[in-house]
Order: C-alpha cells, then sequence, then structure tokens
C-alpha cells in the first residue's frame, strides 16, 4: 500500500501552537517543557475528529512532537505527554495518520509501546495519564495503522511483551478490558498471527509463567477465549509443525507443546480442533517415551471434570484406550492411574474402561495390578455408584493375587468399603447390599496359607468390621449381627480364627511358664520348641524365630513385663485391660533413637493377636442380652436382614464358639439363665447349642450356682433320653464334664435306656443309642459289665443280624437322611456305639474287638447287606457300608486295636474309597484326611489315597491330591519342629507309606491278571497319584531311598500269603512298576542311600539273604515300552463308521451302559468306574462320566437305561457274574451267658483265580453261609447274596465271547492318558 504524501503545515512550515502555550524547544528546562506539553495535551483532548481548521492548523506540532527531540527524551515525563499527544493525533487525525513515513511510524508506535510499561504501578501519580493512554490506543485502535507495515510484527510483539508483563493484581477491570480490546483488534483484524507473536501469548501458559504471574496467564486465557476463530488456525499450524513435522526450532516452545495442550483444552476445546488429530497419530508412535507424554496429556484432557473429548472425539477416545495394552509399562501404568479420575468426573464412561480395567488386572506387572486396585476403590470411596459390580469383582479376584502388596491393598480397599457402606451406611441400603459379599470373602481368605493374609484379615475384622473401637454393646450388636449373615465358609473361617489366637494365648502361656521353673537343659530345649511355635504364626518365620528369641531374653530379665504380658492372657482380662497391657509392652519395647525397630514391629504382631480386643465378660453379657431380645421379639432383626429364628441360632453358635475359646467369660447366673431358656426351645440346634455351652463352660456351675444346678440336671436327662442324637451326646458329655457325681447321673441316664431298648420300635432307638454309646466311652468302668451284655444280646443278634423292614427298592445308591429308613439309622447307632464302648475301654483283654473288626468286615463284604436277605436298599446299604469302614478307621487310632487290624481287614477298609457310591467316597475321603492330619491314624492309611487315582470323578480326584500334599506337608513339619520324632520316622517319615502302598496294590481285586497292560498301567497310575507328591523334592536323597526301599520289598515275601507264589509275584510286579515309576521320574534316585529303610513285619516277611535273592525282571521291555508311551502295539480291527459313532465307550471292568438323551429327571444309571482310561497327553483322565456334575447324578442310580439291542447282552452279562457276587457272612452272635465270646466266627475261605474286591469265591460263600445257618443267625437260603461293589466292575472271564470282544474294542478305542515320567 503506498502511503499519501506527507501533509505540509500551514504557515511556510511555522509550527503553531495552542493559546498560550510558548514555542517548545531544547533550550528550555524540562519542568517548562512539561507545563508547556500538559497544555498541548489538554488542547488535544478537547479536539475531535470534525475540526477540520484546528487539525489543518496543528499539523504542524504533530509533526513535531514526532520529531527525536521528543522520542527520545529522557525525562519519562515528557515522553509520557508527547504519547499521550500522539495518541490523541491517531485518534483525530483517523483513519490517515498524519506520519507517513514507515520508519517514523514504527519509532512511534514503539516509543508509545514503551511508555505502556508505566502502567504497571497504579500508585504512580502519573498512572491516570497512562491508563489514558491505553484507553485511548484500545478505543481507536490505533495499532491498526501498522498492519500497512512490513515489520509490524516487530512493534505487535512489543506491544503484547510489554503489556503482559505490565498486568498485575492491582489493576482493575478496566484496566484488563482495554489491554484485551487493544491485543484482541491487532489478532482479529490482522492477516494472521506470526510464530514470535503467538509464543508471547502462549509462553504464559507454560506452568511456570503461570505460576510467577496469574494475571498475564488469566489475559492471555481471554484473549484466546475471545479470539478462537481467528488464532485456532495458527495454533494448529504450531502443533502440526512441531507434533507431526517434528521442527521444534519452530519456536521456543516446542518443548512445552503437551502443557499447552493441556492449557488450551481447558481454555476452550475449540482452540484444539485440528489439533487433536495430531495426538492420535502421536499415540501410535514408535518411541515409548513419546507415547507416554502423549497418554499423559490426554489422560487430563479426557479425566478433565468437565471435558466432554471423549463424546466429542470418539476416534482419539478409543485409540487412547488402546493405550491400555501398550507394551510399555509405564505407558500402561499411567492409563490405569487415569482410569480413576476418569471414573469419578465422567461415569458414563465406566463401561468404557472396564474391560481394559479387567485385562489390566491381570497384567505381568505387580505396579499395574495394584494400581487398578487403588483406582476402583478410590472411585468407589468417593460414590460406590461410580463402580459397576464387574469393577468390584476385579479387585475381589486380587485378593488371590500371587504378590502381597497386591494382596493386601484389594484386602484392605475392601475393607475400607465395607466399613464405609455398611458398617456406617453412608449411602443407604441398596449400596450395603451391593457389597454385602465383602464380608464372606475377606473372612474366606483366612483359609490361604500364608501367615501374612491371616493376620490382615485379623486386622480387618478388628478395625473394619467389628472395630474394636466402638463401645462395647455396640461392638457386640455389630459381631451378633454380622455372624448371622456371613455364609457357612465364612463362620468357619471366624471361628479358626478364633481358634488360632487362643492356640497362641496358650503357647504364650505355657512359655511364661516355663520361666518359672527352674533353668535347665530340658526347660531351655522346652522353651525353644514354644518359641518356635510361637514364630511359626508370625510372619517371615525365619525372623520371627529370631526376635522371639530376643523376646523370651527381655521376658527372663524383666519382671515387670512378664506380668503384663500374664495380665493380657489371663482368662479374666477385659478388652480395656489388654489396651492398657499392649501399651506398656510397647512402651517398654520402644527405643527412641531408632526410627525403625524391626523387633518391636514383630512383637507387635504377636500382641496383636494375643489381646482380647473383642470379648471378655462384659461382651459375653451384651451378646446374651441381644440373644434375649431376639427370643423375645425386641430386637432389630428385620432391620438388620435377618429373621429372628436366623438370629437366635447364629447368636446361640456364635456363643457356642465363644464358649470354646473363653470360658471363664460366660461364669455369671444372668448368661447362664438366658442359656436355660434356650434349652426350652422347640429349635433343636439352639437347644443343642445351649447344651454345648454348658459343657464348655460350666465348671464352677456345680460349686457357685446351685440354682442353675437344680434346673440343668432334669433337663439333661430328659435330653440324653428324649432328645435328637445330638442334644443326647451333648448332654451326656455335659454332664460327665460339670457334675462331680457324674456317676450317679450317668446311672440314672443308663439304666432306663437300656432297659427300654427295643429293636421292634427303630425310630425310638436312636437316641438312646447315642446316650449308651457315649456313657460306655465315658465311663467304661463302670458300665462295662451291662454293655457287654447288651452288645452281644441286643446290638449284634437283635439289631444288627436282623432285617426287620423291606427298603425301598428304587435302585438309587445314595438318598437324603430324611428319606433313610430309621432301621438303618439305628443300625449305623449301633456300629458307632460298639466303637464307641471298645474306646472306651482300650484293650482287647476280652477279645471283643477281635469279634467286632469281624463283624464290620462281614458288613463290608457283604455290601452292607450284613443277613443278606436283600431287604436293604441300596441306599442304606451305602450307609452301612461308610459306617462300617469309618467304624474300622476310628478303631486304627487307638494303638491297641490297630496292632490287632489284619492287613485284610485293612484292605477292606482301605477300598471304601472306592465304593461305587459317590458320597460314600466322599464322605470315607474326608473322615481319613481329618483323621491323618491330626496324626491320629498310623501312616499306613495315607496309603489308601493312592486307589484314588481310580476314581472317575476328576473334583473326587483333585481332593485326594490335595490331601495327600497337606498330609504330607503336616508330617514333614511335624519331624522339623519336634527333635524326638527322629526316634519314630518309621511312622512318620511320609516315604514310609510306599511299602503299605505296594502291598496294597498287590492285593487290590482287579488286579487279577497281573502281565496285562490295561491293569499294570491301573497300577501305574495308583503309584504315580502317590509317588508325585512324595517326589516333588529330592530332600535328604529321599528318591534313592525310595527305590532301595522298593528293591528291599523284592527280596521279601508277602505276609498275608507267603506260600501263595501268585501272590507273590504280584507283590514283584508291583514292585517293579514302582521301580520304572521311580527311575523315569528321577536321575538321583540311582544315587547310593546310606540309610537303611525298615519295611513292616506285619506286611513282609524278610527272607535270608544267603536262601532267597529276587533279581528277576517281571515286567518285559515291550510292557515297559507301553507302560512309558500309553500305546499299545497291536491296534485292533477298526470298527465301521455307523458302529463306531453309536458304540458306547467302556472301562475295563465296567459294565456297560448306553446313555439316554431323555430328560434328566428320567435318566439313570448305574455305578461308575474307578480305574478310568487315560489319553496320552494327561489331560483327559476320562470320556464325559468324569464330569463331577454329571457324576454324582448319575453313578448312584442303579438301573441304567439301556437300548434294546443291547439288553440281552447286559442282562447275560450280569447273570454269569451273580455266581461270582456270593461271599460267606461268617457270623456267629454271643449268648449272654458268655457276652466276651467271638461276635463274628472265622470261615475259611480259598483264593480265588479272578478275586472281587471284598468277595470270596462261590464255594467259600457257601460253606459261610452254612456255617451262619447252623448258629442260626441266617434262616434258611439266605446264606448266598451279592458282594460289595467297587466304583467298577472288572470284566470277568465268564462273559461271552461276544461282549469280552466288544469290551476289549472299546477299550482299546478309548481315550488313554499318559503320565510323562521323563519330566
Amino acid at each position: 500500500m503506498e502511503f499519501p504524501q506527507q501533509q505540509k503545515p500551514a504557515g511556510d512550515g511555522k509550527i503553531v501552537y495552542p493559546p498560550g502555550v510558548k514555542e517548545i524547544t531544547d533550550k528550555i528546562s524540562n519542568d517548562e517543557v512539561v507545563k508547556r506539553l500538559k497544555m498541548v495535551v489538554k488542547t488535544y483532548m478537547d479536539m475531535d475528529q470534525d475540526s477540520e481548521e484546528e487539525k489543518q492548523q496543528y499539523l504542524g506540532l504533530a509533526l513535531h512532537l514526532a520529531s527525536e527531540f521528543f522520542l527520545r527524551n529522557p525525562n519519562k515525563d515528557v515522553r509520557l505527554l508527547v504519547a499521550c499527544c500522539l495518541a490523541d493525533i491517531f485518534r483525530i487525525y483517523a483513519p490517515e495518520a498524519p506520519y507517513t513515513s514507515h520508519d517514523k511510524l514504527k519509532d512511534i508506535f514503539l516509543f508509545i509501546t514503551r511508555q505502556l510499561k508505566g502502567l504497571e504501578d497504579t500508585k504512580s501519580p502519573q498512572f491516570n495519564r497512562y491508563f489514558y493512554l491505553l484507553e485511548n490506543l484500545a478505543w481507536v485502535k490505533s495499532y491498526n495503522i501498522c498492519f500497512e507495515l512490513e515489520d509490524c510484527n516487530e512493534i505487535f510483539i512489543q506491544l503484547f511483551k510489554t503489556l503482559f508483563s505490565v498486568i498485575n493484581n492491582s489493576h482493575n477491570q478496566k484496566v484488563q478490558m482495554h489491554m484485551m480490546d487493544l491485543m484482541s483488534s491487532i489478532i482479529m483484524e490482522g492477516d494472521g498471527v506470526t510464530q514470535e507473536l503467538l509464543d508471547t501469548i502462549l509462553i504464559n501458559l507454560i506452568p511456570a509463567h503461570k505460576n510467577l504471574n496469574k494475571q498475564a496467564y488469566d489475559l492471555a486465557k481471554t484473549l484466546l477465549k475471545r479470539t478462537v476463530q481467528t488464532i485456532e488456525t495458527c495454533i494448529a499450524n504450531f502443533f502440526n509443525q512441531v507434533l507431526v513435522m517434528g521442527k521444534s526450532s519452530v519456536s521456543d516452545l516446542s518443548e512445552h507443546v503437551f502443557d499447552l495442550i493441556q492449557e488450551l483444552f481447558a481454555i476452550d476445546p475449540m482452540l484444539l480442533t485440528s489439533v487433536m488429530p495430531q495426538l492420535e497419530f502421536k499415540l501410535k508412535s514408535n518411541d515409548g517415551e513419546e507415547r507416554l507424554a502423549v497418554v499423559r496429556l490426554l489422560a487430563k484432557l479426557f479425566g478433565a471434570k468437565d471435558s466432554e473429548l471423549a463424546s466429542q472425539n470418539r476416534p482419539l477416545w478409543q485409540c487412547f484406550l488402546g493405550r491400555f495394552n501398550d507394551i510399555h509399562v509405564p505407558v500402561r501404568l499411567e492409563c490405569v492411574k487415569f482410569a480413576s479420575h476418569c471414573l469419578m468426573n465422567h461415569p458414563d464412561l465406566a463401561k468404557d474402561l472396564t474391560e481394559y480395567l479387567k485385562v489390566r488386572s491381570h497384567d505381568p506387572e505387580e505396579a499395574i495390578r495394584h494400581d487398578v486396585i487403588v483406582t476402583i476403590i478410590n472411585a468407589g470411596k468417593k460414590d460406590l455408584n461410580l463402580v459397576n459390580d464387574q469393577l468390584l469383582g476385579f479387585v475381589r479376584e486380587r485378593t488371590l493375587d500371587k504378590r502381597w502388596r497386591v494382596r493386601k491393598e484389594a484386602m484392605m480397599g475392601l475393607a475400607q468399603l465395607y466399613k464405609k457402606y455398611c458398617l456406617h451406611h453412608e449411602a443407604g441400603k441398596e449400596s450395603a447390599q451391593k457389597i454385602s459379599w465383602i464380608k464372606d470373602k475377606l473372612l474366606h481368605i483366612y483359609y490361604q496359607n500364608s501367615i501374612d493374609d491371616k493376620l490382615l484379615v485379623e486386622k480387618i475384622f478388628a478395625q473394619y468390621m467389628v472395630p474394636h473401637s466402638l463401645d462395647t454393646e455396640e461392638k457386640m450388636k455389630c459381631l451378633y449381627y454380622l455372624y448371622s449373615c456371613l455364609d457357612t465358609n465364612a463362620v468357619k473361617a471366624l471361628n479358626e480364627m478364633w481358634k488360632c489366637q487362643n492356640m497362641l494365648r496358650s503357647l504364650v502361656k505355657e512359655l511364661l511358664d516355663l520361666h518359672k521353673l527352674p533353668v535347665s537343659e530340658a526347660n531351655n530345649t522346652a522353651m525353644l520348641g514354644k518359641l518356635m511355635s510361637i514364630a511359626k504364626n508370625l510372619p517371615d518365620a525365619g525372623k520371627a524365630q529370631d526376635f522371639m528369641k530376643k523376646f523370651n531374653q527381655v521376658l527372663s530379665e524383666d519382671e515387670k513385663l512378664r506380668i503384663q504380658l500374664e495380665m493380657l492372657i489371663s482368662p479374666t482380662c477385659s478388652c480395656k485391660q489388654a489396651e492398657i497391657c499392649v501399651r506398656e509392652i510397647t512402651r517398654k519395647l520402644t527405643f527412641p533413637k531408632q526410627p525403625s525397630n524391626p523387633f518391636l514391629e514383630m512383637v507387635k504382631f504377636l500382641l496383636e493377636r494375643i489381646a482380647p480386643v473383642h470379648i471378655d465378660s462384659e461382651a459375653i453379657s451384651a451378646l446374651v442380652k441381644l440373644l434375649n431380645k431376639s427370643i423375645e421379639g425386641t430386637a432389630d432383626d428385620e432391620e438388620e436382614g435377618v429373621t429372628p429364628d436366623t438370629a437366635i441360632r447364629s447368636g446361640l453358635e456364635l456363643l457356642k464358639v465363644l464358649s470354646f475359646t473363653h470360658p471363664t467369660a460366660f461364669h455369671s447366673a444372668e448368661t447362664y439363665e438366658s442359656l436355660l431358656q434356650c434349652l426350652k426351645m422347640e429349635d433343636d440346634k439352639v437347644a443343642e447349642a445351649a447344651i454345648q455351652i454348658f459343657r464348655n463352660t460350666g465348671q464352677k456351675i456345680e460349686t457357685e450356682l446351685q440354682q442353675i444346678r437344680s434346673t440343668l440336671i432334669p433337663i439333661l436327662h430328659q435330653k440324653a433320653k428324649r432328645g435328637t442324637p445330638h442334644q443326647a451326646k451333648q448332654a451326656v458329655h455335659c454332664i460327665h464334664a460339670i457334675f462331680n457325681n457324674k456317676e450317679v447321673q450317668l446311672a440314672q441316664i443308663f439304666e432306663p435306656l437300656s432297659r427300654s431298648l427295643n429293636a421292634d420300635v427303630p425310630e425310638q432307638l436312636i437316641t438312646p443309642l447315642v446316650s449308651l454309646g457315649h456313657i460306655s466311652m465315658l465311663a467304661p468302668d463302670q458300665f462295662a459289665s451291662p454293655m457287654k451284655s447288651i452288645v452281644a444280646n441286643f446290638i449284634v443278634k437283635d439289631l444288627l443280624m436282623n432285617d426287620r423292614s423291606v427298603g425301598n427298592k428304587n435302585g438309587k445308591l445314595w438318598s437324603a437322611d430324611e428319606e433313610v429308613s430309621p432301621e438303618v439309622l439305628a443300625k449305623v447307632q449301633a456300629i458307632k456305639l460298639l466303637v464307641r464302648w471298645l474306646l472306651g475301654m482300650k484293650n482287647n483283654q476280652s477279645k471283643s474287638a477281635n469279634s467286632t473288626l469281624r463283624l464290620l468286615s462281614a458288613m463290608l463284604v457283604s455290601e452292607g447287606d450284613l443277613t443278606e436277605q436283600k431287604k436293604i436298599s441300596k441306599s442304606d446299604m451305602s450307609r452301612l457300608r461308610l459306617a462300617a469302614g469309618s467304624a474300622i478307621m476310628k478303631l486304627a487310632q487307638e494303638p491297641c486295636y490297630h496292632e490287632i487290624i489284619t492287613p485284610e481287614q485293612f484292605q477292606l477298609c482301605g477300598l471304601v474309597i472306592n465304593d461305587e457310591c459317590y458320597q460314600v467316597r466322599q464322605i470315607f475321603a474326608q473322615k481319613l484326611h481329618l483323621a491323618l492330619v491330626k496324626l491320629l491314624l498310623p501312616l499306613e492309611y495315607l496309603a489308601v489315597f493312592a486307589l484314588c487315582a481310580k476314581d472317575p470323578v476328576k473334583e473326587r480326584r483333585a481332593h485326594a491330591r490335595q490331601c495327600l500334599l497337606k498330609n504330607i506337608s503336616v508330617r514333614r513339619e511335624y519331624i522339623k519342629q519336634n527333635p524326638l520324632a527322629q526316634e519314630k520316622l518309621v511312622s512318620l517319615l511320609p516315604e514310609y507309606v510306599v511299602p503299605f502302598m505296594i502291598h496294597l496294590l498287590a492285593h487290590d481285586p482287579d488286579f487279577t491278571k497281573p502281565h496285562e497292560y490295561e491293569q499294570l498301567k491301573d497300577i501305574k497310575e495308583c503309584l504315580w497319584f502317590m509317588l508325585e507328591v512324595l517326589m516333588t523334592k529330592n530332600e535328604n536323597n529321599s528318591h534313592a531311598f525310595l527305590r532301595k526301599m522298593v528293591e528291599n520289598i523284592k527280596q521279601t515275601k508277602d505276609a498275608q500269603c507267603p506260600e501263595d507264589a501268585k501272590a507273590n509275584e504280584k507283590l514283584y510286579i508291583v514292585c517293579d512298576v514302582a521301580l520304572f515309576v521311580i527311575a523315569n521320574k528321577s536321575t538321583a534316585c540311582h544315587l547310593d542311600c546310606q540309610k537303611e529303610p525298615v519295611l513292616p513285619s506285619k506286611f513282609f516277611l524278610v527272607q535270608d539273604k544267603q536262601e532267597f535273592k529276587n533279581d528277576k525282571e517281571y515286567l518285559t521291555g515291550e510292557m515297559r515300552q507301553m507302560l512309558l508311551t500309553g500305546k499299545v502295539n497291536s491296534q485292533p480291527k477298526p470298527a465301521p463308521v455307523l458302529a463306531t459313532v453309536n458304540k458306547t465307550l467302556t472301562v475295563p471292568g465296567r459294565r456297560i451302559i448306553q446313555k439316554t438323551t431323555t430328560a434328566p429327571d428320567t435318566t439313570s444309571n448305574t455305578s461308575t468306574n474307578s480305574s478310568p482310561l487315560v489319553t496320552a497327553n494327561n489331560k483327559n483322565r476320562h470320556n464325559n462320566s468324569t464330569d463331577s456334575s454329571e457324576s454324582r447324578a448319575q453313578e448312584n442310580n442303579e438301573n441304567p437305561v439301556i437300548k434294546k439291542d443291547e439288553t440281552k447282552k447286559v442282562n447275560s452279562h450280569r447273570n454269569l457274574l451273580s455266581p461270582l457276587h456270593r461271599q460267606p457272612c461268617s457270623l456267629s452272635t454271643s449268648s449272654s451267658d458268655e457276652p466276651s465270646q467271638k461276635l463274628v466266627a472265622d470261615a475259611g475261605i480259598e483264593a480265588s483265580p479272578v478275586r472281587r474286591r471284598g468277595r470270596p469265591t462261590k464255594a467259600a460263600a457257601a460253606a459261610a453261609a452254612a456255617a451262619l445257618k447252623e448258629a442260626g443267625a441266617l434262616p434258611a437260603g439266605g446264606g448266598g447274596g451279592k458282594g460289595r461293589k467297587r466304583a467298577s466292575d472288572t470284566t470277568t472271564d465268564s462273559i461271552n465271547v461276544k461282549m469280552s470282544k466288544q469290551s476289549q474294542q472299546q477299550s482299546d478305542e478309548g481315550t488313554k492318558r499318559q503320565i510323562d515320567l521323563q519330566r
């Protein structure tokens, strides 16, 4: 643009001054210049654009004021006045300035800009003139003249820098408004914003500058908002060059791009309309650090409170979510941290985040899993509605994380939510119901093996679930209703927690008692044992042992500390006293100069576990009052979400548990009065619990509470005679525990019950039998003689040897408890009575135990139908088999009876674990495990679990394996903790189970053809089932020890039948299979073993080494290869396609059953196999019948639905097998004159070439039947019957050829499993 020619002043260049103003030259003083300029300023201020004459008149003065004299004048007042004049000149002469020279205009505007710095000091006398200058410039938009200048950008940059630098918090709104108007006009009316000018604006948004001058930040923010339409393009160009093209030199702010984007987005998202797609590009960068920076930025943008970016830019949101799966750990971590803010600020995005958080909750990085939990919990604590059930489920899963830090965070987070919403009800009942599962889940964690988990659960219980800081009444109300709402497993966990704490208190008490004894070597050893036991209950057992030794040393030196500790564990210690004791002990062990004291922390762990922070006499009294209110109907049961009946029953159960751990706290007349009221209630469970509480806590009733005693005795007598079986048991034990004249009391119960026994009314027999059994066990000397008569004449002869009623012939192998016939229930109690009677006597002088064992064996041999009259139903027979097997196992726990249990009886007992009824196998295995884990049963019974390898149900095999792991762990730990155990290694060391297992498998009734691959494979499976667990570690050269033990067995003979060549051969074959398994499992087994294994003489006859040497290999090379690979060399002829499709897969020894597609209620199945075919990949143990959900429903129905074309085959199969199902029931009853005579007589039985599980040959069965007839025990024709079935039947030679071929073909084509022995 061409500027017009500069105007010339009137009067031939003479400068005209306003009236009264003299000439202004450099000849006069500054004060005079100022004085004259003020009059000039006044003149220009009064002029307007329409004063053409004046404009022309004062044109020379306007030009003169732009001279160097004024623009470079050193006096700031002069410069200010000149600037004001120039601003007015631009106003008056607008739109064309009187100055036409580009350079002059530039100098003028730079001069004016410099004067604007005076705006900084609002207290200056000249501030009003500076404000006038700013106002004038803004109103006239004078700087717009500069657009015509080539280097106008320099002026604008200087102006913007000046305004941003001078603005401060002392400026009023008008100043800010004029600055805004001035700058916005330049941006909006120009051709664009250069990068340098943009930098002067954006630099004020950078955090460092923002914090230095908040007003400059606000000014820039407002400016950008006003000019968004114009400046957005410039901003987009800047970010495009930096982000996409990578031109960082384009601006000094390049390194702050992400900070700027965040600020710009907060100011107005429209500023970044074109920038967001560039960020999507950056999210996919190959540079992890660059992706991390973008993720951090976007996390702030998406998570901002009012941000709508996610909904407005879905592609960018989806791309951002993809970074949750980034390969770079810090990126994933940043995404997870963002999720917390996002959930809290944008609940609508929770659905999008859930799936990604799910994946990250399983992230391999511990920190990420941890932060997922923190994210969800923080959102939940702010508002539970922000987190859905799925998100809470992720936290629930992480309570079982492999890392302690993650587990702890998850557990503590859930505990905080529970306390806030369930305990304090901060969000109403609906929210409390949403997370009601938390209390159960947290307590379930107590089942974990880690002591850290247990300690944290105890801490959570004491601080969050039932806060110990509450007053007693509130605390007990909390506990009362919590206990009522817990599920069964949570209740068990809570009970176990109290039990563990009580056990630890007992250990500490025993330690303190040892301190009272004189110092001796034995005392020190005993102390060390106690300290090790205590350390096992603390975290980091290694350090705990050292710290406990140090604590023990402190105790020995500080008597006051011992007194405080004794007071803490005293049964009479109150919760308040406990807090004082803990505080005092902690204070004594605190060292001020030590910032961290791990010793003190460990002692605190111990004190927290043993301190009674919840239960004392006052607490029990409060619980009893709550129980009374529930009984009276005045409690808040319904409000707390439980019915009154549930509250009463749970309350009694809670008191019952506490009566074990805190018996002293119950001793008050008020408490016992309330319990007496419970005894009179109709609810059987309530009464039973009340009796048990009396039994546990009533030791002082007789001496101190006579009134309670006189009321209690008649009630206990009545419960023992006519209560439920459980009540009767507890009543008898209660009388025995709390009364001094218990002999008289028990006799008053025993005599009427013994006289009223009547087998014809079995419904009325069950409770008397329970009472009599427990009385005979508790007072054997007093009732030994009358019990013998009852056992001989009534229990055996009248009850067990007679079937008075006919059972339900529905074919089911198991039925619900309420469906079992009263007669069978009475027989089960009769068997238990026999066991209790013997356990009370604890001797076998009268040979009663031998007779009882023969009776129980006969019960197992006859499958539960002792009389073989076929009156008993299948389900009742299952009950009796279970009772008989459990009884033998119970007797084996008493050493004097274990010695007389023969190998045959042991085998019969063990084979119950392979019973055809699922429930029998399940319950027997549980009883076996519980007795073994408590070290009550001899080691040989651990071998029974090897037979579980044949169980067709996967969950039963898994349970058996867990039992083995637990038992072996318990035994190894016991040996470590007890130095004296070294002397009893033969009965404790798990490896010594192998001889018993080999002998048991050698006498497996299914092991009839020792050279057949299928049978050897079953033996290998059973051996591997046990050896795999035993050989997990090669501790103390145990692998070589096992090999040597098996080799030694090969040099012995079977003590059960030493002269039977076939029996010995089977024993040696099992040994060879065992050696094969051991050798393939371990290379270390071939090392030398210095220790000589000890073999049980009851099972093995050691031979003279000079006369007997067995070096024969019983497994051929071909058989070894087949066992190793699981493949049979000779493949059967392939069946036609249709035959293969329609054929039922069979198992060796299993009856062929066709599956049907009928409805579940019409489907019936037969017993399942105990030795499933297995595949070479060691994964599929069985066909579809192994599924536990089907197995329990199918295997306990006797009558299968069979297709018509198979009916004849199956019937033929059964008819051919029936002769094998007969066996002796060799019983003779004792007369009343000789009650100590044998209850069961022996019958000679010859070995059968095809022996069934627990069944002798037909000839032997007939001989035994004849013997029974002579004894009068069986009616004519009642001597034959079926033997007890295992979970599968072995195919015998009697089956017709067609059936055998089909079974063989199906077996070969069935799935097989190979155990990888070369791992």
